[in-house]
């Protein structure tokens, strides 16, 4: 991957991440599953980036976020099931 794309599909991630803050900010009721989807795929755009352009501080930031949202990811759909059965 050319250093170019590297940088668009980082810049991608980034764009992301703070349209997932604003949007966390402004809104009076937070879709946790938009939210932490946004932010999940930004991380992971962000890693793509990482891996043409390797900074370990950043690699491990955005692991970290990753991860968190993927957790809260997946807590956000089970708790959408379970009001959907109630």
């Amino acid at each position: 991957m050319s250093p170019l794309l590297a940088d668009i599909i980082g810049l991608a991630g980034s764009a992301l991440f703070i349209a997932a803050f604003a949007y966390a900010n402004v809104s009076k009721s937070l879709n946790k599953v938009l939210f932490n989807l946004a932010n999940l795929v930004g991380a992971i755009l962000l890693l793509i980036s990482l891996s043409v352009t390797f900074n370990l501080a950043a690699f491990v930031l955005e692991a970290a976020w990753g991860t968190i949202a993927a957790v809260g990811l997946v807590m956000a759909i089970r708790a959408r099931m379970q009001e959907r059965r109630e």
